[in-house]
């Protein structure tokens, strides 16, 4: 037997449901794989460009640098974030969307300063993406050393 407080819950959730209005999720799909494949596009010009000068190895390293240091410009620029409004996940996805999540809360927090505001509020979001990488990284290391020879 359902309380009549529950059932109430449930026909007030059910009608302020029906009020949103319905989600573009294959247009959100869309657009986020065309900005995403573009970012990416572009990512893939420079390292055919840097891989006629360069070993493939420095032009792989040099590509993800220029990548993340357009993305923390567009940022800076205010211009990731519209592309990000635009895109969704397209435009988070990429490592330019990392230099994003690195530099957004740096920008936002720069009043409060230096040390307590930019540099304390860089990693608010990357942060746990860096170590949980480099831990990843560092198990992974310790299987194939130690387990698989």
């Amino acid at each position: 037997m359902t309380r009549p407080r529950t059932r109430e819950k449930e026909e007030y959730i059910k009608l302020a449901t029906s009020f949103h209005p319905p989600r573009p999720i294959l247009r959100n799909a869309l657009l986020a794989f065309l900005v995403g494949g573009a970012i990416c596009t572009v990512a893939q010009v420079i390292l055919g460009v840097l891989s006629t000068k360069l070993p493939r190895v420095q032009a792989q390293a040099m590509t993800s640098s220029i990548m993340v240091f357009l993305g923390a410009l567009l940022t800076g620029l205010g211009v990731y974030d519209e592309i990000g409004r635009f895109a969704g996940m397209g435009a988070a996805l990429p490592i330019t969307g990392f230099a994003n999540s690195v530099v957004s809360p740096a920008m936002e927090f720069k009043r409060e300063g230096f040390v307590l505001g930019v540099s304390a509020r860089m990693f608010q979001v990357a942060g746990p993406v860096i170590v949980y990488g480099s831990l990843s990284a560092l198990i992974v290391t310790i299987l194939r050393v130690y387990v698989f020879g």
